[in-house]
């Protein structure tokens, strides 16, 4: 197992507080090494996080604060 799997596993996972129940519809992120944010689909939990690099993170942040990602 290399390092970044190892990292994942042992990640401190977090949700929004607004998610409410446990049924698995919501997304969850852990800060990582390297300034890099994981994200995982708690309705796939199998399926390998996403890792993106902190900059990408807070220009997705800044843009859902602004509404920019609004349906």
């Amino acid at each position: 197992m290399d390092d970044l799997s190892v990292e994942l596993e042992t990640a401190a996972w977090r949700k929004a507080t607004k998610s409410g129940s446990n049924d698995g519809n919501c997304i969850e992120v852990a800060p990582l090494s390297g300034g890099r944010v994981g994200l995982r689909d708690t309705e796939a939990p199998g399926q390998a996080p996403f890792v993106v690099s902190a900059g990408v993170w807070d220009a997705f942040i800044d843009g859902a604060k602004k509404g920019e990602f609004d349906f």
